[in-house]
């Protein structure tokens, strides 16, 4: 193959164990039964998987893996994998066996103790479980270790309960299909088996240079920066958004996307984000699964390929004060297995019946689990994100735009809707350029929840969290409505009065949700509080929505967590949030005690040399400017001292606390405004001493590094 140029689909997906893959190596019968599992959703057995298991073993070892993983998403925030060879016992002649058996392929059994459990798991109690996703394929993966084959698993305890985000949410996909499958059947479809939510997932990041990340401990310990001073120019002049990629970025790019495609990542989209050294990564949309899955690679090979080209990627909601932080856009549809997509609307939205119950649907979950929903992408980085710089608020609300807004008044109004706004020729007035239809809704940019033309965007999910957890709500919280619409209509004499009268019904209640204006003004603050909506703009704050009474209801219901399970994750993201606090607080008074203070009083007495110096050669020399320079340098770091000696005694206050919410709100609540006090003057003193003594790279360094 040509070092500069290639055909895509002759190495798209040519390390994964595919359909061909399988089609070509399986014997039919075995295929067809996998194929039925999937579909199906049914259990594989043993004598299936044996059969599997050892094709692709075959054929991950003609790739040249040595050893096999089950790769897993534990509820740490990152995946995690062990390695085994296929080494078996030796031969008598000194040869060994290659073997991989299907017990092997569906089962793995790592530490369960050493892994968040919220108390699930304690030490002693040991046992956990991996177990095949046969619907995410398997696939080899090339890197210093050499070739070994990935196999997509969920992880649960000795006795069942879910300790990873695959899991539940496989559980709330078969919950979300089977209320899917009864709404079709109200409008008559008796031919689809299987309803599956398919989401495509915007990955967001930023680009530095590694030497300079090296000598930022903060991005080292916290992957955001404490200190640093905004430089001349940041994103003010908007020329980075959509701007031409620079080249060291698009090679970067460039094996970004082929190690992408080689593993079966549609990755489609790439550009230049807002901030400079942002940029963005867009796949085509999956199967939700299969979604969460690639993602969790996409960020591992971000990573991975950045380290090749000697920068650092990083994925923190916001590494930069002062520009934008970084999102994953999480786009959410319904698809049949017939290729029909719930969420589109069709030519005559006033006529598609079907539709506008599934519409309405979405905004009655929505607005009944607005907490639940924002705290599915409650994050710590996220509380430095959400609510400005191109992030939506954090206040939960649904973007319809002016043709679906109408349809739903005519609803609330008379039951049913008679016509729709069509969309316009788009009028450029230059006659050389052709027409073409403008789309009958504009976007809403500040909307955490809009939809987009056959999609919901969920806007509100951090750069470096799972999709897994904001797919589980969604997916559950539609299948709750659905069932409930479904319960109304079923019980029912006349389905075609039912249908119209919960439409309205529903509607008519949950309207309060859809807001088309702007989400980052002052009057939405307070509409959005007329209304009754949930303001929720930290995570600590969000977290206690995991176990209301309404929300342990509905997921026991769908069987999606149980009441053990959800109190288990309040536990661990209490203690995430109190331990990345604790990191924090530790990196910001060991930069500011071995680097700043340090740095700075060199500085000062250099200067101070230099000022004695020039008196000494002149007695009529004036030395008030650098005098007056010395006073600020000498009061700001007077300032940041006296504020890190509080910030020192408050922290050891946080470790008195024995229940990890206590912690976790003393952290949010006294020890945050502390840290940012400090902020202050050391920016100031940025911005005071020499760029040659002071002791690390600036923003303007990070950010225009690579160019």
């Amino acid at each position: 193959m040509d070092k500069e140029y290639f055909n895509v689909s002759d190495i798209f997906g040519e390390n994964v164990f595919n359909d061909a893959v399988m089609r070509e190596r399986l014997p039919k019968k075995t295929y067809l039964k996998l194929k039925e599992t999937i579909r199906l959703g049914a259990q594989l057995d043993l004598e299936t998987a044996d059969v599997i298991a050892h094709e692709m073993k075959e054929w991950a070892i003609e790739k040249g893996a040595t050893h096999y993983s089950h790769w897993f998403q534990p509820l740490n925030g990152i995946a995690a994998e062990k390695h085994d060879s296929f080494i078996s016992a030796p031969l008598p002649s000194g040869k060994v066996l290659m073997t991989f058996s299907g017990k092997e392929l569906i089962k793995g059994e790592p530490d369960a103790s050493s892994f968040p459990s919220g108390g699930l798991r304690v030490t002693f109690e040991a046992r956990g479980y991996t177990t095949w996703d046969c619907t995410s394929p398997a696939f080899v993966r090339y890197d210093a270790a050499g070739a070994t084959l990935v196999i997509p698993t969920a992880f649960c305890t000795f006795t069942g309960e879910a300790l990873d985000q695959k899991t539940p949410l496989l559980r709330s996909m078969e919950a979300l299909n089977e209320q899917a499958l009864r709404f079709l059947r109200l409008f008559g479809n008796t031919t689809a088996k299987r309803v599956t939510p398919s989401v495509g997932v915007e990955q967001e990041y930023f680009l530095i240079d590694r030497e300079m990340y090296n000598r930022r401990k903060d991005l080292i310990y916290t992957g955001r920066t404490l200190f640093g001073a905004m430089p001349p120019k940041g994103q003010e002049l908007e020329d980075h958004y959509f701007g031409a990629i620079k080249e060291r970025v698009a090679a970067y790019m460039r094996d970004v996307n082929i190690e992408l495609w080689k593993s079966g990542v549609t990755a489609k989209t790439q550009h230049n984000e807002v901030a400079p050294a942002q940029h963005e990564l867009a796949p085509i949309y999956e199967e939700a699964n299969v979604a969460v899955d690639h993602n969790q690679l996409t960020m591992e090979v971000l990573k991975k390929v950045a380290g090749r080209h000697n920068m650092y990627c990083l994925l923190n909601e916001k590494p930069f004060k002062g520009v934008n932080g970084s999102g994953k856009h999480n786009n959410w549809s319904l698809v049949t297995d017939e290729g029909v997509n719930l969420f589109d609307p069709g030519k005559d939205v006033h006529e598609n019946t079907q539709f506008q119950l599934m519409l309405i649907a979405v905004l009655t979950a929505v607005d009944k689990h607005a907490a639940l929903l924002r705290e599915s992408a409650a994050d710590i980085g996220n509380d430095n994100r959400l609510g400005a710089d191109e992030a939506p608020p954090a206040i939960i609300s649904v973007y319809l735009g002016d043709q679906l807004s109408d349809v739903l008044d005519q609803i609330i109004e008379s039951g049913e809707a008679t016509h729709s706004i069509k969309s316009e020729r788009m009028d450029t007035g230059v006659n050389v350029l052709p027409d073409f239809k403008k789309d009958a809704m504009d976007r809403n940019r500040t909307s955490p929840f809009a939809f987009t033309g056959n999609k919901f965007e969920f806007r509100m999910v951090g750069s470096r969290d799972s999709v897994g957890e904001a797919n589980i709500v969604l997916n559950t919280i539609l299948a709750e409505s659905l069932a409930d619409i479904c319960d109304y209509v079923e019980a029912s004499d006349n389905a075609d009065e039912a249908i119209h009268e919960i439409m309205k019904k529903l509607a008519t209640e949950h309207e309060r949700i859809v807001f088309n204006g702007n989400g980052y003004s002052s009057e939405w603050v307070q509409e959005a509080a007329r209304r009754g909506l949930p303001n929720i703009p930290s995570m600590v704050e969000a977290i206690p929505a995991l176990v209301t009474e309404e929300s342990i209801e509905l997921f026991e219901r769908f069987n999606v967590f149980s009441k053990a399970e959800l109190e288990s994750r309040v536990e661990i993201e209490y203690e995430f949030y109190c331990k990345r606090m604790n990191i924090e607080v530790k990196a910001c008074i060991d930069i500011v005690r071995k680097q700043i203070v340090p740095s700075v009083i060199s500085y000062m007495t250099k200067l101070a040399e230099s000022i004695n110096q020039v008196k000494a050669a002149s007695d009529k020399a004036d030395t008030s400017t650098a005098e007056g320079i010395l006073v600020q340098i000498s009061d700001n770091l007077a300032l940041a001292k006296e504020r890190l000696d509080v910030l020192e005694e408050m922290d050891v206050k946080a470790h008195e606390f024995i229940k990890t919410d206590e912690m976790a709100f003393f952290y949010h609540d006294e020890i945050i405004p502390v840290m940012n006090s400090i902020r202050e003057p050391v920016d100031k003193l940025e911005m005071l001493v020499d760029k040659e003594a002071w002791p690390m790279p600036s923003y303007g360094d990070l950010l225009f590094g690579l160019y």
